[in-house]
């Protein structure tokens, strides 16, 4: 099947859908996606009760169905309508949370190419209606993953829009970020780095 993908746009990795058990060792699985990490503690958020955030669709434009049996339908060629926002929103404790899932092969910075201009833009206007936004980077080499504010985000952007620095420095990620605890269960304990982070802002 052909998909066409917006400019800047990957297609989506196959998740995995292993559990950890407990006698696996905390360590044992890194390497996974960013976003099998993520889909992963969601599921395990949701299950507990601790938070409702799922990964947003992207509506589809169908373009060829064959149809070999009656009841059976094969999707030939597809194009995504329109380039995605952010990739993951929900609620937690009253707070609308919408954040950006990222990740890295750079031991010492993050390249701002890997972020579009519609994705800050949605950001910016979700900070406007009280909404709390962010991104979870993952420096995959280093196994070390950050909860990084979006306002935080919007300074750096500025600076490389305009000409600047085309990366956020590592260290001044882990200034201005929270750093995320791997685990079990969940696999990514991004809500204790988001727990933090409003604590800190007072929100």
């Amino acid at each position: 099947m052909a998909i066409h993908y917006p400019s800047g746009q990957k297609p989506a990795k196959k998740v995995s859908s292993a559990i950890p058990t407990p006698h696996e060792s905390i360590y044992a699985r890194r390497g996974m996606s960013l976003e099998a990490e993520l889909n992963e503690s969601n599921g395990y958020y949701l299950a507990t009760k601790r938070a409702v955030v799922h990964k947003k669709p992207t509506p589809v434009q169908l373009v060829k169905v064959d149809y070999p049996k009656r009841s059976k339908a094969v999707i030939r060629e597809a194009y995504f309508r329109r380039p995605s926002t952010t990739d993951y929103n929900g609620v937690y404790h009253s707070h609308y949370i919408d954040f950006d899932a990222k990740e890295t092969r750079n031991k010492r910075s993050f390249p701002l190419k890997n972020f579009h201009q519609h994705q800050v833009s949605h950001m910016k206007a979700c900070v406007e209606q009280g909404g709390i936004c962010f991104a979870i980077i993952k420096f995959s080499t280093l196994d070390r993953c950050f909860l990084y504010p979006a306002t935080n985000l919007f300074a750096w952007w500025q600076h490389f829009t305009g000409g600047g620095r085309k990366s956020i420095p590592l260290t001044e990620i882990i200034k201005d970020g929270y750093e995320i605890e791997y685990g079990l269960n969940p696999r990514l304990k991004y809500l204790d780095a988001l727990d933090s982070f409003i604590h800190d802002h007072q929100l």
